[in-house]
């Protein structure tokens, strides 16, 4: 089903679900920047709305209701993600209710939520760089849910944990990070190279390869392990 068709029934989903001023903030509160970012953004990365509750209700440390644009919220952990206008979060914004946001999302990280947070002129003019950092973030917490093979598997691993390093990686890192020996942690380092994941950095007179970076082959299409 295309995205015109599925956002109807996940926001009529929702709102069969609620009541009083839940149901009437989703009316009102889902607007063309959430709808966007679900069309630009997460649609295209996710291709499913599962887990996913629009303007989501929590309390503040004062006990005051907050809506979040939406809550990805699998078994395990829980993401806030806001989608923030120029005007409405920075210019229109007062001293007290800037210190508010940052309390609030101090607040809420105290209680669990992992809390990120994209521009509406990214969302609707840069969505391809939304959609790569988003996908950054989901990486580190869920697993592919695809079969694959114990040796991709650890392929996706290390260069997963290659961008972590942020600079290039050595054989002796992924041998000692991941306990395997020094053979082979460079036949892994090679085969990514052999993918196009990573390329070997080539130091000295000796052509000797010490090093390894991620290309960007490497993040569009590895680092997600799907």
């Amino acid at each position: 089903m295309k995205f015109e068709e599925v956002h109807p029934l996940f926001i009529s989903h929702h709102l069969a679900k609620r009541s009083g001023e839940r149901k009437g903030r989703l009316d009102r509160g889902h607007g063309h920047g959430e709808v966007m970012f679900l069309k630009n953004v997460w649609w295209p990365l996710k291709g499913h709305f599962e887990d996913l509750h629009p303007e989501y209700e929590v309390l503040d440390w004062r006990g005051r209701s907050y809506f979040a644009d939406f809550v990805f919220s699998p078994k395990t952990w829980k993401l806030l993600i806001e989608v923030k206008g120029f005007g409405e979060h920075v210019t229109n914004m007062d001293r007290q209710k800037y210190c508010n946001e940052l309390n609030r999302e101090t607040f809420l990280s105290g209680l669990g939520f992992h809390i990120i947070s994209f521009a509406y002129d990214d969302v609707a003019y840069r969505a391809e760089l939304c959609v790569y950092l988003l996908g950054i973030v989901l990486s580190r917490y869920e697993s592919s849910i695809s079969k694959v093979k114990r040796i991709n598997f650890a392929d996706h691993e290390i260069l997963r944990y290659t961008v972590c390093l942020a600079r290039p990686i050595r054989p002796i890192d992924v041998s000692d990070h991941f306990t395997i020996d020094h053979r082979t942690a460079v036949l892994h380092l090679k085969r990514l190279c052999q993918k196009g994941w990573l390329k070997p950095i080539i130091r000295g007179k000796g052509q000797r390869i010490l090093y390894y970076e991620v290309t960007k082959h490497g993040l569009d299409s590895g680092l997600w392990g799907n």
